[in-house]
């Protein structure tokens, strides 16, 4: 196929100005692929769920009868510990389940540690 001389500039400039567009695109126009946008959208549901899960944590803390002793623990133990004594303690442990979740165990501590 011969192309008239005239049209390779304009090629050129569409195939230069494509890429172009996709790599400001990409850097600082915001855009990711499927892949990137269902992780972030996995990532936010999982924080949300986390979020809607904490109070039942604290209303779980607050009907157990050692939670003055549970929290005088927890406020000397150690930052990495406390979401194991919390688990421990049953209170991050939900409803319906038989085992208690670490993420809603350390946004409930940080919870409690603003309540207390």
């Amino acid at each position: 196929m011969n192309v008239p001389e005239w049209l390779k500039p304009g090629i050129y400039g569409a195939a230069v100005g494509a890429v172009a567009l996709a790599i400001v695109g990409f850097s600082w126009g915001g855009w990711v692929t499927g892949g990137t946008a269902d992780r972030m959208a996995s990532d936010q549901a999982k924080l949300q769920v986390v979020a809607a899960l904490v109070p039942i944590c604290v209303q779980n803390s607050q009907q157990d009868p050692q939670v003055v002793e549970t929290m005088a623990l927890l406020k000397e133990a150690s930052s990495y510990k406390r979401s194991d004594m919390l688990m421990k303690a049953g209170w991050a442990t939900m409803p319906g389940s038989s085992d208690p979740d670490r993420s809603v165990a350390s946004a409930c501590m940080a919870e409690l540690a603003a309540q207390f």
